[in-house]
């Protein structure tokens, strides 16, 4: 059994939830070293708690990743005890090599990269030091796990070639999580709103862009009696600071804040009849470069989604032909595809049957999937 020490970024985020379950799920044992964004945070699995930070206080996280290295090291049995250190996210992985650093371990690292930060990205001096640390700690790691091709491709093999060991590993559903069935295509026929009735748009997951929230609106107000926007997540007040006031302005749109994930999902995603899965919070960058939740979530639950056209998860929804891209400008060409969905509902009916005809394996990471990258990645390192 391979015994996994997890430096998490928020032991309460549901993507870490995902990621332990689908160690677990493969015979791993995983002993969590996490900080945490809320204050009430009760981990399924045995966590060790490096203390709280905050969304956008980068000043504070970076204090926290010296602290929660002495912490850890006051665990130090725990850590000891791992074959593999699992770092997700640049500070984190500072947190992990400090901590392996004062408590004398040789154990090897590996750095999980689910996004590429806009320090990152910068061309200034600042971006420089932060590209420095992040070569400086990636060439130590025995490998490097990312959830879109796209991060490959912009970032890590622009700045770090040869530097590293990728594995892909996308954000798809965890198979022991209890997600229930695919929807059975008469349901989907059943439940998906009738030609007279409201179109249901979503916005599903970490709600954190404004561009997005304002074209959101933006359709709310074109289209009051024929269009319903519902939102389901956690809105990032650091990016969207004015959220709740702006929705309860409009009659046709829906806040259902937080979220269980994987229980809720089948309720969510059954109540929309497409997702919007585009984000500008660091347009050109990570934004255009990741592949969201959405799109395994809504591609499952056979909900079609729409993407900016240029982006990977535009480019993964034309590859798999289902789903929808749209061109800027967005302020003009989002309202008219409206339009014509709202006309002619058979292109979604298309794209939710597509979805339905594609295998589980596309949405789904199979059983024992992770544990068995982990193996991957351990006997690599070691014949080297």
């Amino acid at each position: 059994m391979i015994k996994v020490a997890f430096f998490g970024h928020d032991a309460g985020d549901a993507a870490v939830l995902r990621r332990v379950r689908a160690m677990q799920d493969g015979g791993v044992s995983v002993v969590g070293f996490m900080m945490r964004r809320q204050g009430d945070v009760a981990p399924e699995w045995d966590n060790v708690d490096l203390g709280q930070t905050r969304d956008g206080a980068f000043l504070q996280r970076i204090m926290r990743v010296f602290s929660g290295a002495r912490i850890a090291v006051d665990s130090r049995s725990g850590l000891a005890a791992a074959d593999v250190i699992y770092a997700r996210n640049l500070d984190m992985l500072a947190c992990a090599f400090l901590a392996k650093r004062y408590a004398k371990l040789d154990t090897p690292v590996i750095y999980e990269s689910l996004d590429v930060h806009r320090l990152l990205t910068r061309k200034d001096w600042i971006g420089m030091i932060f590209r420095g640390i992040e070569r400086r700690l990636l060439c130590r790691t025995i490998g490097l796990v990312v959830s879109s091709p796209g991060f490959l491709r912009n970032h890590f093999e622009k700045h770090y070639r040869g530097l590293y060991e990728p594995y892909l590993v996308e954000n798809r559903l965890t198979a022991a999580s209890d997600f229930g069935p695919r929807p059975d295509p008469i349901d989907i026929d059943r439940q998906a709103s009738k030609p007279d009735a409201p179109l249901r748009l979503g916005w599903v997951g970490n709600l954190r862009c404004q561009r997005s929230f304002d074209l959101l609106c933006a359709l709310a107000d074109r289209y009051p009696d024929q269009l319903e926007v519902r939102l389901h997540g956690q809105p990032a007040r650091t990016e969207i600071p004015v959220f709740e006031s702006e929705i309860y302005a409009r009659a046709n749109m829906a806040f259902g804040g937080r979220y269980r994930s994987p229980e809720d999902l089948a309720a969510i995603y059954g109540g929309l009849d497409v997702v919007w899965a585009g984000d500008f919070m660091e347009a050109g960058f990570n934004s255009s470069w990741l592949l969201p939740n959405r799109i395994y979530e809504g591609g499952y639950y056979a909900t079609p989604a729409i993407a900016p056209a240029g982006t990977e998860t535009a480019a993964w929804i034309n590859r798999n032909d289902c789903g929808i891209s749209v061109e800027e400008p967005l302020d003009e060409t989002l309202p008219e595809l409206f339009a014509s969905l709202l006309s002619d509902r058979s292109r979604l009916a298309a794209c939710r049957q597509r979805l339905l005809e594609m295998p589980n394996e596309v949405f789904v990471e199979p059983n024992g999937f992770f544990a068995e990258v982990l193996e991957r990645v351990l006997i690599k390192a070691r014949s080297q």
